[in-house]
């Protein structure tokens, strides 16, 4: 490709079609134009200017795919990726009109793709068709888009419903497929102004609030056909921050006759709330009941989770009780109390699980009990409320969940009762010396592996020992110490001479 000071590009040709990988160097100019392409349409949305940018990568990425088509029309290249090569050529010269907002000849250059992609789905087995048919699901939004815009009214409703069935799209589509569907619920919100709430009539005067409320329907209908846990965990999400978002649009209205669409919408969001985290809850339970995980580096669920989770729903239904205008209303608030012995219920069930894994047998029988008190009251009072109730988790169920566990409990408990004194008895250490003074006896104790193994005296026991002096005088036998006499007194002279001068006070 050139030398040091200068680059000179070599360009592939179909006499070097002997090596496949030269046809990945044509494809990877392509991906690199089309990768850049998206990158620039995220900035694009701060910086409009970078916009032009974005329309050169893609004519650059659909150029390379070209040259990619004409190379592969070689005999050295099967039909498969002949056939792969034209289906890519087409989605990005699609994707290039897309943005040119050239909706036919988009439509057509996307059409030629799913036409192709159907075709080698339908030419090999199952496993290896997999891939195909996600091109074509991921297709399909742009040709419905396309046909929208060309003047298919119907398109609109199918887009909504791959929206939601998806949980959100992604690419070049999203953002304008987003503002389509605002644009056509807010022509449909022109017409709402009020709705219907436990009897009484709520005003909805906020653009916001109507067009959420006119897409809540479709949202509980996507989730309740949601097939993993990961798509209803996005479209809970997103729910919920469309209804906080219609919340913070009455709050800054701040009139007095908003209060009930307020408390309206805060109904549904703690609603929802409750319903994202049952929804949570019902996973973890089934992850509980499967074989844990091989992995280490995963984490297996424990009962502990499940508690949180009812507490913040027990949390919520208190939240529901404090809404305004719902004081007199007798009928939601039994409806609430009752919701909230079944969760009640579930919670004191996996507080007793938790406890039954840690061998506390008497704390978990006593729970299972109020499990049984909880759910018993559910059914004797829940006779005309079955309906609110239908979707809550299944108390009876419960009941006869917990009759099985109490079983299991009082089991457990015998064996492991009778397996602590049989430990006991067969093994037989009643010595309490510690095991530095009976090594030369040998038995089996089970508490040399615990946390209060007996291993030595401690703290240890005082012992007499000899004292050592303080400090030891190595110097004093070679030490030469100076005269002293002229510091001694001299002897004074004895006699009567002497007397006289030591009274009158001489000396010599």
């Amino acid at each position: 490709m050139g030398n040091r000071h200068k680059f000179t590009g070599k360009k592939v040709t179909e006499d070097l079609l002997t090596d496949n990988r030269y046809l990945l160097l044509v494809l990877m100019d392509a991906e690199r134009a089309w990768s850049y392409a998206m990158q620039l349409k995220q900035e694009a949305n701060t910086e409009p200017r970078k916009r032009f940018h974005l329309l050169c990568r893609l004519r650059k990425a659909v150029k390379h795919a070209e040259e990619l088509e004409r190379l592969c029309e070689s005999s050295r290249v099967d039909a498969k990726t002949k056939l792969e090569a034209q289906a890519y050529t087409a989605y990005l010269s699609g994707m290039l009109r897309f943005e040119h907002q050239e909706w036919k000849v988009a439509i057509e250059a996307f059409n030629k793709c799913k036409t192709i992609y159907e075709k080698l789905a339908s030419a090999f087995t199952e496993e290896q068709a997999v891939l195909y048919n996600q091109r074509v699901e991921e297709i399909s939004p742009n040709i419905r888009y396309c046909a929208y815009n060309i003047g298919d009214q119907s398109a609109i409703n199918e887009l909504m419903q791959m929206r939601l069935r998806s949980g959100g799209t992604e690419g070049l589509l999203a953002e304008k497929l987003e503002a389509l569907i605002t644009q056509t619920r807010a022509k449909q919100a022109a017409t709402m102004s009020e709705v219907e709430w436990r009897g009484r009539t709520v005003p909805v005067k906020i653009d916001k609030v109507r067009i959420f409320l006119l897409g809540l329907a479709d949202n509980e209908a996507a989730i309740a056909q949601a097939e993993s846990e990961e798509t209803k965990e996005r479209l809970f999400e997103s729910m919920l921050s469309e209804c906080r978002d219609a919340i913070q649009a009455v709050r800054e209205e701040l009139k007095p006759d908003q209060v009930g669409s307020q408390g309206y919408l805060t109904h549904i969001k703690l609603s929802t709330a409750i319903k994202r985290n049952e929804s949570m809850a019902k996973g973890l339970q089934k992850a509980l009941l499967q074989q844990q995980p091989e992995d280490d580096s995963k984490r297996c669920p424990r009962p502990q989770d499940l508690i949180r989770l009812y507490d913040i729903i027990l949390q919520n239904l208190v939240e529901l009780l404090q809404l305004p205008g719902l004081e007199e209303d007798k009928a939601f608030h039994k409806e609430i109390g009752l919701k909230t012995l079944v969760y009640k219920a579930y919670r004191c069930f996996f507080i007793a699980q938790s406890y039954v894994l840690v061998k506390k047998w008497s704390e978990a029988l006593v729970l299972y009990d109020r499990v049984l008190k909880y759910a018993n009251e559910v059914t004797s009072d829940a006779g005309a409320f079955k309906n609110s109730l239908k979707d809550l988790p299944d108390v009876q169920e419960l009941i006869a969940q917990v009759r099985s566990e109490k079983c299991s409990l009082q089991a457990a408990a015998i064996l492991d009762a009778n397996d602590s004194h049989q430990t006991e008895t067969s093994f037989q250490v009643k010595d309490n010396k510690p095991l530095v003074e009976r090594f030369e006896t040998f038995c089996l104790d089970p508490s040399l592996v615990t946390k209060q193994a007996n291993l030595v005296h401690f703290p240890p026991g005082f012992q007499p020992i000899p004292c050592k002096p303080l400090f030891f005088d190595l110097a004093l036998n070679h030490v030469a110490f100076p005269p002293l006499e002229d510091k001694l007194e001299q002897k004074t002279k004895s006699g009567l001479t002497g007397y006289i001068k030591g009274i009158f006070g001489f000396r010599s």
